[in-house]
């Protein structure tokens, strides 16, 4: 009587594995599409701006004068401080992270763009360091100073700003001085805000905002001082903002 014996398992069809490539395939593709359209479009995010320059394709800063900067508006600090202060976290962060890519990218979308104006009466000055959001440079820490109508002398207001020039000149930050009154006027500071935060100043809520000028070529101080500003070669968005810390 002849032995039985097992049947083979069938063997797959040749298209099958066909099939599986090609689905592993664009599988692959989506995700490769996928994560390629998280870096590129949201350059702001540390990690990207990383990946991107060690691919070499970082956006270039523009050299924007003052003719031809994008538009935005302009305002002064009663109103950045409605504009701002009422903002959730959830809508600050969101709005930060907007603020930054359209400074990384030249404002292809200045949707959100605002320059800031009013008179500052400056509190602190320092040279940007290696550790800062950029280098070479100054920085400047002021607050806002408001007349509450035309017959009352400018008091101090819940608005501060950080004011970051780029520029080689290292004796810059030496033209700023404590107590001096900055006036910042969108024509010819152009001077764009990058970061909003919230800071508790002698007990009460505040407004702090960080601003970049975005018009380059000479930066002019009474009528003796000046020195030029350019658009920063290397920026560190790792850093993150306030310049200064608060507590």
């Amino acid at each position: 009587m002849p032995r039985p014996t097992d049947e083979p398992p069938p063997s797959r069809p040749a298209y099958f594995w066909w099939l599986l490539a090609n689905v592993l395939a664009l599988c692959f593709a989506i995700v490769s599409w996928a994560v390629c359209l998280n870096i590129f479009g949201n350059v702001e995010v540390p990690r990207n701006y990383e990946i991107l320059g060690k691919l070499g394709r970082l956006p270039v800063l523009k050299r924007y004068t003052v003719l031809d900067v994008p538009n935005g508006n302009a305002l002064l600090p009663k109103d950045l401080y409605k504009k701002y202060f009422g903002t959730t976290p959830d809508q600050l962060t969101r709005v930060n992270s907007l603020l930054m890519r359209n400074y990384l990218t030249n404002f292809d979308r200045p949707l959100l763009l605002t320059y800031i104006e009013g008179d500052y009466q400056i509190l602190e000055v320092r040279k940007l360091e290696k550790s800062d959001f950029f280098n070479p440079g100054a920085v400047i820490r002021a607050q806002a100073m408001v007349k509450p109508d035309d017959f009352t002398k400018a008091a101090p207001y819940p608005v501060f700003i950080e004011y970051l020039f780029p520029t080689d000149q290292q004796a810059a930050a030496g033209y700023f001085k404590a107590d001096d009154v900055l006036s910042v006027k969108k024509s010819p500071n152009c001077a764009a805000v990058v970061h909003v935060s919230k800071i508790v100043h002698e007990d009460q809520p505040a407004l702090l905002l960080t601003a970049i000028p975005i018009a380059y070529g000479s930066y002019q101080i009474g009528d003796t001082a000046s020195f030029t500003i350019e658009p920063p070669l290397k920026l560190r968005p790792a850093a993150g903002f306030p310049v200064f810390k608060y507590e």
